[in-house]
């Protein structure tokens, strides 16, 4: 695993539990207060997500989401979140639908239209949401979900993978917000690639789920193919955690640098390992954790939906693009 660092008292109540945990319980456990990144313990926080993450993907999903947005308004200078509070961070940008931003006269906004991809709309409190103003520029805006202008979907999401998060379309009729940071910070500030980069520390965490069941699954006497197995997914995550543990690194030596190309770098790695993991671990458990097992067989069913969340072959070719003009050879050892 990657977190022997991680918070003791975290780890302990995700061992503990015998059914999945709530963002609730982690929030009102104190356990959302992680590590902001580029800070020097980008890593312990990238510890804390995996461990979550390890336990239950679409708890991490949700997790994450909230201690993403406390990141987002701490960096942009907005308002604290109020005690006990739980945030989502809805940033995805589908062409059909886009929310439109109003600032007011008295400094607060409105926002209006259908927002997809909402994950834990059923169950927050608040959520950092980006938009669009009136001059066709990205803003990003706080909005307190319990008023009358927001309507949380029920419907949409048809997957039996990530089902847990309650990922749903949100409708704002001219829904009372308040401005966060400028046009266009979201993508601009030096943490949105930091962000980026925790997303892999979680699909690492599932990935390493995975493979501490399918180790525990090998029985007394595994055979040599079994064991074989459980080899390669030794191989194909230790791999990944380097390249997290140096990642991490990087930014914290580097915070207000761009982080795009270790970034894309560590989440193309991490996809590739995970993707490697579970294909070893069916192999070598066969049909019957994937068909009596739950923890297991959920397991299997959320992180491919969760690592859909990297965008492929486009990421390769941002990443390769990047290694084209001159400079230091990115290869050396």
């Amino acid at each position: 695993m990657l977190a022997p660092r991680a918070d003791r008292r975290l780890r302990s109540l995700l061992d503990a539990a015998d059914t999945p945990l709530t963002l609730g319980e982690l929030v009102d456990g104190g356990f959302d207060p992680l590590p902001l990144p580029g800070t020097g313990r980008t890593l312990e926080r990238w510890q804390m997500l995996a461990a979550v993450a390890a336990h239950d993907l679409s708890l991490v999903k949700l997790f994450e989401g909230h201690t993403d947005a406390l990141a987002i308004m701490y960096e942009l200078g907005a308002p604290p979140a109020p005690p006990g509070s739980r945030w989502g961070t809805w940033c995805a940008e589908p062409p059909d639908a886009r929310v439109a931003l109003s600032l007011q006269p008295d400094g607060s906004c409105r926002l209006s239209g259908s927002k997809a991809w909402c994950s834990g709309a059923h169950s927050i409190t608040h959520a950092v949401i980006s938009a669009w103003n009136e001059a066709g520029e990205p803003c990003l805006a706080a909005i307190e979900l319990d008023q009358a202008r927001v309507t949380v979907g029920d419907h949409g999401w048809q997957a039996a993978g990530m089902a847990a998060a309650r990922t749903v379309d949100v409708h704002l009729d001219a829904a009372i917000a308040t401005p966060v940071g400028r046009p266009g910070d979201y993508v601009a500030r030096p943490g949105f690639w930091h962000g980026g980069a925790g997303i892999a520390a979680c699909w690492y965490g599932g990935a390493a789920g995975i493979a501490e069941m399918t180790r525990q699954r090998c029985g007394p006497r595994p055979d040599a193919h079994r064991l074989a197995h459980l080899g390669a997914i030794d191989v194909a995550l230790a791999g990944a955690a380097a390249v997290l543990r140096e990642t991490a690194a990087w930014i914290d030596a580097w915070p207000q640098a761009s982080a795009q190309v270790p970034a894309q770098r560590a989440r193309l790695v991490v996809e590739a390992a995970a993707t490697e993991v579970m294909v070893h671990a069916g192999r070598a458990l066969g049909a019957a954790p994937l068909c009596r097992d739950a923890r297991f067989a959920q397991a299997m069913v959320d992180l491919p939906i969760f690592l859909r969340q990297s965008h492929a072959e486009r990421d390769l070719a941002a990443l390769g693009g990047a290694l084209l003009p001159p400079a230091e050879a990115p290869w050396s050892l």
